[in-house]
Parts: C-alpha cells; structure tokens; sequence
C-alpha cells in the first residue's frame, strides 16, 4: 500500500520544518533523496542543523520529548507523529546524527 498524499506531506513538513527549526549559524542546506531497499522505499533528509547527541537519538520519536526545552518553539509532537505515519505504512524511521554537524533522518515506506 502507498502512502497516501496527506501523510507523506505531513512527514515532509516535519521533518524539513526542524531542519529549518533547529539550524545551526549557516545557512539552513536540506538535502532530500530515496533508492529502492528490498520491497519498500529509503528516504534519507539531511540537513546541516545543531544536531542531535547520539544517546538522545531513540528518545526523540517519544511524544512531547523536547531536547532543546522551551527555548525553541514547537509541541513536542512532529517527529513522534513522523514514526507514528511510517510504522502505519509498515516502514521505519531512525536518524544519524552529532551535536553540531547536522541529522540525517532516514526512513522506509513502499514504493508509490
């Protein structure tokens, strides 16, 4: 099954909104790509932002987990409804990243 247009929307406008969000002093730079793995499709968005701390990279997908407390705006909620729209298409969502060199958000859905 696809995924459906409002929902790939919805990871897309997370995902690049805190890239954008939680920029470092450079300009913002996103770079979004896919390739076929197996039966499902990667997605891979990368930007150039503050970074995440390794041992933070699971806790993040939780509901409401801020790492940067209140200082910048949001809910709490994008990336945790991210992994809630890629594990309802049967995929996965995980990212790479290190304090001050930017994320790497990686992700599967089956091919549209």
């Amino acid at each position: 099954m696809a995924a459906h247009q409002i929902h790939t929307v919805q990871l897309f406008q997370n995902l690049i909104g805190n890239a954008i969000r939680y920029r470092s002093d450079a300009r913002p730079d996103v770079k979004i790509w896919h390739e076929p793995v197996d039966s499902m499709r990667i997605v891979h968005v990368r930007d150039n932002g503050v970074g995440i701390p390794p041992e933070f990279a699971a806790e993040i997908f939780q509901p409401f987990k801020r790492l940067h407390g209140h200082d910048v705006p949001g809910s709490g909620i994008g990336l945790a409804t991210c992994q809630r729209i890629v594990g309802g298409y049967g995929g996965r969502i995980w990212v790479d990243s290190q304090t001050g060199h930017g994320s790497t958000f990686h992700f599967t859905l089956p091919p549209a």
